[in-house]
């Protein structure tokens, strides 16, 4: 048993270092993007033009995405020598839906931003519409990644499609250098708006192409297939996959749609689109990387457990990737509540980034906050449905949340403004959590839920004494040394972030639970060398 074990802790480090670079390229962009543009209307057009793209590139192309959770639930089951035929059979088929959605993209770009965005500004809107236009082959370009990811983790290579990520990092950050260096400050400048959007949007472009393209000579030597058009459809793998991706897709497809509904409401919001994915940001980072931590080597785990003579010890897998979740995401929460000012204003407030932009940025990073347990927490359990071979009761609770989402959305936002719009996504994550849990008990025939619940009951009561802690020791350093420069800026959030980790760890570690000395003695095992 030790043998899995320690290949379960090698995948998860690889994982958790490739994810690690990528996202700390993934936040200098977002900085970068921030110290040319603020949250002015270059910043909302973008978001508002990548909300499809962006949409179908992490629905399709990303890491536990259902294309890349698909791939691997039914290569991990199947003989090697079927690998190529199938996935060169489903890129073919996948190639060629993707690709007349980015026809449908560019033809009707100034619909779409209407439909998603119908508040937005004449100005905002000239932006989005040839921003959306430019990144339309990006459709194409995301599922071939997540075909990508998926065939090579199923040939257990995980560097590549952990760290790939950031060459959509380094295009747009190069873009963003040439235009200041041709621009300077007049890239904030009205007249020169339309050319700073542009640049934005070719550089999304070129890193995604960069992305797919990187992986392509991995995958023909690991024997998961080539470009080669292959049109059989009716081999059995492949209608396993899509019995899997189908209902996937769509499931994940919904929760993506929530998004759509916050910036709906968004658009009659100035600067708030902007503002949501500055803080967005800040929470995606640590939770993408933790994510794939978590969710990357259990998948195939889980796939290999779904037998009903194997399900006691998928439940001790669950309640690891549980507890693992907990760990992590609790005390993390915790700290993006109490410290959220200093977070925002020591890594976004620079050039065209002020202090009121760093205020409205804070109040969503703190709703954000609350929910980033649920969130990750909700993935772990769609992740078990999909490796059972049941990808359509996570889409039809998907489907449900849609609907609350837009009824909390509506009902938040007039009293909370942007905040609100993060408080109904944070509602949504709390159902579809709790309500799939309670569909995976009755389909596993019970599960332990005091066993379960207890020890996160106790690492959220330790969460809270943390945040507590952090909260007291970031007032009395901003009543000593002040809130203005840098310096004394991260000095206020490096100690008042220790001391709150550093509480946290202490109660954790009294409670006895396997998966706490688990993560310790990985954590000494890793820094005591």
């Amino acid at each position: 048993m030790q043998k899995p074990a320690r290949s379960l802790a090698g995948i998860a480090g690889i994982v958790a270092v490739a994810t690690l670079i990528s996202k700390v390229f993934g936040l200098v962009r977002q900085q970068a993007i921030a110290a040319a543009f603020g949250v002015g209307i270059v910043a909302d057009a973008y978001n508002y033009a990548y909300v499809i793209p962006g949409f179908l590139l992490v629905l399709l192309g990303g890491i536990n995405g259902p294309f890349h959770s698909a791939i691997v639930s039914v290569l991990a089951k199947r003989d090697k020598s079927e690998a190529a035929p199938l996935v060169e059979t489903i890129t073919t088929m996948v190639g060629g839906i993707l690709l007349l959605v980015c026809i449908g993209l560019i033809l009707f770009a100034g619909t779409l931003i209407d439909i998603v965005a119908p508040g937005l500004d004449a100005e905002v809107r000239a932006i989005a519409i040839p921003q959306l236009q430019i990144m339309a082959p990006m459709a194409v370009m995301a599922g071939l990644i997540g075909i990508g990811f998926g065939s090579l983790n199923a040939a257990e290579l995980y560097w590549l499609p952990s760290i790939s990520p950031l060459f959509s990092s380094v295009t747009v950050i190069i873009g963003l250098v040439f235009l200041t260096l041709q621009l300077g400050d007049k890239v904030t400048t009205p007249q020169y708006a339309l050319i700073g959007g542009l640049v934005l949007a070719w550089g999304t472009l070129a890193g995604a192409v960069l992305q797919w393209l990187v992986q392509v000579p991995a995958q023909w030597k690991a024997g998961m297939g080539t470009l080669r058009l292959r049109f059989d459809f009716k081999q059995p793998g492949v209608k396993e996959v899509i019995k899997i991706m189908g209902p996937a897709t769509f499931s994940s497809g919904m929760a993506h749609i929530n998004l759509y509904v916050i910036l709906f409401f968004a658009s009659y919001i100035p600067q708030a689109a902007a503002a949501l994915t500055y803080a967005g940001l800040l929470v995606q980072t640590p939770l993408g990387i933790i994510s794939n931590v978590i969710l990357v080597p259990m998948l195939p785990i889980f796939s290999r457990l779904a037998a009903p003579e194997n399900w006691v010890e998928l439940k001790q897998r669950i309640r690891q990737g549980l507890l693992l979740t907990a760990l992590t995401m609790l005390p993390l929460g915790a700290l993006m509540i109490t410290l959220a000012v200093p977070i925002v204003r020591v890594i976004y407030e620079r050039y065209a980034f002020d202090r009121e932009a760093s205020q409205l940025v804070a109040s969503i990073l703190v709703v954000y906050g609350f929910g980033m347990f649920v969130y990750l927490g909700r993935d772990v359990i769609v992740r078990v449905f999909y490796a059972l071979g049941d990808g359509e009761t996570p889409f039809r609770v998907s489907a449900v949340s849609i609907f609350l989402n837009a009824l909390l959305a509506y009902l938040f936002v007039r009293p909370f403004g942007a905040p609100g719009l993060v408080m109904a996504t944070v509602g949504v994550n709390l159902f579809s959590m709790l309500v799939l849990m309670w569909l995976l008990n009755r389909k596993l025939n019970g599960l332990p839920w005091r066993e379960w619940s207890l020890p996160i009951l106790a690492l959220t009561g330790s969460s809270f004494l943390a945040g507590i802690a952090s909260w007291g020791v970031s007032w009395g350093l901003q009543r000593t040394f002040g809130s203005s420069g840098l310096l004394s800026q991260l000095l206020q959030l490096s100690v008042a972030g220790l001391v709150g980790l550093g509480v946290f760890a202490l109660l954790a570690t009294r409670m006895n639970l396997p998966e706490v000395d688990i993560f310790v003695a990985r954590i000494r095992q890793k820094f005591g060398r």
